[in-house]
């Protein structure tokens, strides 16, 4: 069929229409956009901490904390239990995961065993002489852990916004942590200060039945404890643990300031059930003193001259105003169900996000440009056609992130320009296709047709390749990297269904307006027919020379390593620059040497005013290491601005390793599968030894340049893997198709005219790859620019092995060309 379905023309075009309706209605700001009716509205795109500046942050809700808790709860349902049964029993305590209590009666031990058993989450077994021990059971914890950071969100988010965080972002990640990130926020120090506290605020009683040096000799009576102040030096409290009341009473705090020079306080006011124990407590003990604590530790105290009715208080201290707003947040928001510990920091100055953006949005610019004038001087009109679509392309991939409120990152803006790359990858394949039939005498519009009805499986199984590396990335990636993976999976889908149903439409049209018969001359790419290299006939000398420079980086990788990030190694990064002059590495690190910080590395980037201070690990657990990075910045900002701080503690670290090498095995699993199955085992091998010899490459390149290796290094590797295996599929694809057609051929010679018919495909879209992440290298900043090299690097070196690589792995391996004769079924079936 010539002129493609109009039902699918119908549908691209309003995909378009909608794109640039909601594209359009971004450019807009707050006020214009609600005059524009609630359809035309929809979707924001959003822009990262790494474009937008502001806080991040990772918290690990401590699981210690969660078993203490369930452990307190099973001890006091234990003891109800056992009291409504009447059971006397004596020594009931909690340690560790367990619970033990000894029953007076040993003939009523069973009945006991079996009254505790009815206690969820436990498990109850009887021990001699009457002691029952209660077991938590792992999925009781489990469960426990799941609700409480379920909780966390709800607390977090109203932390975050009661100090002027507005627009965060808070979610879930795995089990045990919550995720946040606070755009425009400048001040993730604060952000720290208010969520390290649970907030478990509560009043208690003085005990007075002995004194503290009493309760340090003999322990505190029964049903008291003994509690410090916060302050320097701490003072001690003999205090009931019976709380007369707790947060959860708490109807509002606000911050009574203290005057020019004096502390501020915090003035509260209960609800009406606590309002009515405090009135209580008060009357019944009226002359004894009462301390305020928060997380087990005394605010203030303060003896009861009276009954207490209207449910207020102050809660008076050496309180800064900045300390008093904080913990007036913190009660006002309520207590956290557990503490939590900040596992990684990415925080970023709103100066250097703006720059970021800038450059990000200009490499964009430069790459789109260069593809464009580079297409349309190899293809002329079709080429322009193929610009046009590109630019619907873009549009469609913005929408669908500004609908699905997908965070636009800086790597996602990276993914956008790789897009752009694979696009035209594309449509240089159904050209290519075009071109062939029409050399072979099609008129125009039948080989028109024709390349896009042939191009098309190919397009899918690279684009089927491409998608197993993104899904692989998005599984291992945090952060930004999975923002690239999003942007790349969408591009992914969204260049099949523009170039198979606009850029068809548009290339139909414009060749039946014009009554075209012929290929226009302006369509340059014929310059490659004529070239038949030989290319088999030197591949055991280019093989012999590929391995041997392999196994020399396989050496140099082992003997030298790898410069790992802080993704990987855990530490800290600060990415400084001077108020006045240059930035001194030398007196940056002379200053951190002097605050006992450990090895620590600076480099002056190619602005002489930044520079990046790298801090090893401290090895003293999560907070050591968000300690080390304050030090460093305490010691700096006299001299310095922090525009950058990434914090990576040890628990995160040990998980991106995990991921990254459960990631990557899995994506390689699935991409030999897949090739397997479409193309036969010889090919899945070649195509294994054709992406170890990239990936082995690129790591090198990492080795022999020093380059930092991390998260944003493996996704490179990924998606080189991905573009690697996309171009062998073309040679392949081509490869089976003559396999097919010339079955008495020499199985080397078919392989050289393989190359050879797809070299103008391999050649034009590694150059317009290659520009656009060129584009990226220069224009795109210094975040990116070791990504873009990478990625430059890699999908060169890729190039090669489609051609040098994977053709004569299928010579070595014995591929056997009848079992490709016309009209048979795919290899896999005759296997």
């Amino acid at each position: 069929m010539l002129q493609p379905a109009r039902w699918k023309t119908t549908i691209a075009w309003l995909a378009v229409a909608a794109s640039l309706v909601v594209f359009t209605s971004n450019l807009l700001n707050d006020d214009q956009r609600k005059t524009l009716p609630d359809w035309a509205s929809i979707g924001r795109l959003t822009p990262g901490l790494d474009l937008s500046g502001g806080a991040g942050l990772v918290l690990q809700l401590e699981r210690t904390g969660i078993e203490t808790d369930r452990l307190v709860a099973v001890v006091d349902a234990a003891g109800k239990a056992l009291r409504n049964a009447k059971i006397p029993y004596a020594g009931l305590s909690g340690s560790g995961h367990s619970v033990s209590v000894r029953i007076a009666d040993a003939a009523r031990t069973e009945e006991a065993r079996t009254t505790l058993s009815a206690i969820s989450g436990t498990t109850a077994v009887a021990e001699a002489d009457g002691l029952i021990r209660l077991v938590l059971t792992r999925d009781s914890i489990d469960s426990a852990l799941n609700e409480a950071a379920a909780a966390s969100v709800d607390v977090i988010q109203k932390r975050v916004s009661e100090i002027g965080g507005a627009g965060a972002n808070i979610r879930r990640e795995g089990t045990d942590r919550v995720a946040l990130q606070v755009p425009g926020f400048s001040d993730p120090q604060r952000l720290k200060d208010v969520l390290a506290e649970r907030g478990e605020f509560s009043a208690r009683l003085v005990d007075t039945s002995a004194s503290l040096q009493q309760a340090l000799e003999n322990g505190p009576p029964a049903g008291a404890e003994i509690v410090y102040t916060m302050g320097e030096p701490p003072v001690g409290y003999v205090v009931k643990r019976a709380r007369i009341f707790t947060s959860r009473d708490l109807a509002d705090a606000e911050v009574v300031s203290g005057g020019e020079g004096a502390a501020a306080s915090i003035a509260y006011q209960l609800g009406p059930e606590g309002t009515r124990r405090l009135a209580e407590a008060t009357r019944d003990n009226a002359g004894r003193t009462m301390a305020l604590l928060l997380d087990d530790q005394v605010l203030t105290a303060f003896n009861i001259d009276g009954p207490i009715t209207d449910g207020r208080g102050e809660i008076s201290g050496e309180f800064d105003e900045q300390g008093a707003a904080n913990l007036a947040a913190v009660l006002r928001s309520g207590a956290l169900p557990a503490a939590v510990t900040v596992v990684e920091e990415r925080s970023i100055d709103t100066a250097l996000g703006s720059a970021s953006k800038r450059s990000a949005l200009l490499a964009v610019a430069v790459a789109g440009v260069a593809v464009i004038m580079f297409m349309v001087g190899w293809y002329g009109a079709f080429g322009a056609i193929a610009a046009i679509a590109l630019i619907f392309n873009l549009l469609l991939i913005l929408a669908i992130v500004a609908v699905t409120g997908t965070v636009m990152t800086l790597p996602g803006i990276a993914g956008m320009v790789l897009t752009i790359g694979m696009a035209v990858d594309t449509n240089v394949l159904i050209y290519e296709r075009m071109r062939e039939e029409a050399a072979n005498g099609r008129p125009l519009p039948e080989a028109l047709a024709s390349g896009f009805s042939r191009a098309f499986s190919t397009v899918a199984d690279a684009g089927v390749t491409t998608m197993i590396a993104v899904l692989a990335l998005f599984y291992l990636g945090s952060g930004p990297m999975r923002g690239f993976a999003v942007i790349v999976g969408i591009g992914i889908v969204t260049t099949i269904f523009i170039t198979f149903t606009l850029t068809h439409w548009l290339a139909w049209r414009w060749v039946a307006t014009r009554r075209i018969a012929h290929l226009p001359k302006s369509v340059r790419t014929g310059i490659f027919s004529g070239l038949h290299l030989r290319f088999m006939a030197i591949r055991n000398y280019v093989f012999s020379a590929a391995a041997l420079v392999s196994v020399a980086v396989a050496v140099l990788v082992s003997m030298s390593g790898l410069n790992l990030g802080i993704d990987f190694t855990g530490g800290s990064l600060l990415q400084v620059k001077a108020r006045q002059g240059d930035a001194d590495a030398a007196q940056i690190a002379a200053w951190l040497e002097e605050a006992n910080l450990g090895d620590v590395a600076v480099r002056v980037g190619l602005d002489p005013a930044m520079a990046t201070v790298r801090i090893s690990p401290q090895g003293g657990g999560e907070n050591a290491e968000q300690t080390s990075a304050l030090v460093a910045r305490g010691e700096l900002e006299a001299d310095y601005d922090v525009r950058r701080v990434e914090v990576v503690g040890p628990s995160v670290s040990g998980d991106l390793i995990a991921a990254a090498t459960i990631g990557m095995s899995i994506a390689l699993l699935a991409l030999i599968g897949y090739i397997w199955a479409r193309f036969g085992w010889q090919f899945a091998i070649g195509a294994v030894v054709a992406t170890a010899h990239d990936l082995l490459l690129t790591t090198g390149l990492f080795a022999l340049t020093g380059m930092e290796f991390n998260i944003g290094s493996v996704a490179a590797l990924l998606t080189i893997v991905g573009y690697s295996l996309n171009d062998t599929i073309v040679v392949y694809d081509r490869i089976r198709e003559n396999l097919r057609q010339f079955r008495h051929m020499p199985l080397p010679l078919l392989i050289d005219a393989a190359i050879s018919q797809t070299l103008s495909r391999t050649v034009l879209t590694a150059a317009t790859t290659l520009i656009a992440l060129a584009a990226l290298a220069i224009f795109g900043g210094e975040i990116l620019r070791a990504f873009a090299v990478a990625m430059f690097f890699g999908i060169a070196v890729g190039t090669f092995s489609s051609i040098y690589i994977a053709g004569p792995v299928l010579i070595l391996f014995g591929l056997r060309p009848d079992r490709y004769r016309l009209g048979a079924g795919s290899p896999a079936e005759k296997a």
